[in-house]
């Protein structure tokens, strides 16, 4: 049986999302960096955890944690998840 190494995934943070990251409550903070490292860290595909978004989100994928959202741009050739912004869903797409 022939096992074909694992991608490693990175995860970079614009600074919009670093900003937006830091005004959140601890505990929320902590909940959404857990999520990025254990669950799109760890994975082949990250395109099978999330949603690609339509209209004028196009470019966008996005990440449900609890009531939180995490949007943001994957890119093959570089092996990176570019999170762009982080917030509530009420608030996130507008």
């Amino acid at each position: 049986m022939i096992t074909r190494p694992r991608i490693q995934w990175r995860v970079e943070f614009s600074d919009a999302a670093k900003s937006q990251l830091k005004k959140l409550d601890k505990p929320i903070q902590q909940r959404i960096l857990s999520f990025l490292e254990k669950r799109i860290l760890n994975c082949d595909n990250p395109r099978s955890l999330g949603d690609a978004l339509k209209g004028n989100l196009n470019p966008y994928w996005r990440y449900r944690v609890g009531d939180y959202r995490i949007l943001c741009i994957l890119e093959n050739e570089i092996v990176t998840v570019h999170v762009m912004h982080v917030g509530h869903r009420r608030e996130i797409y507008l």
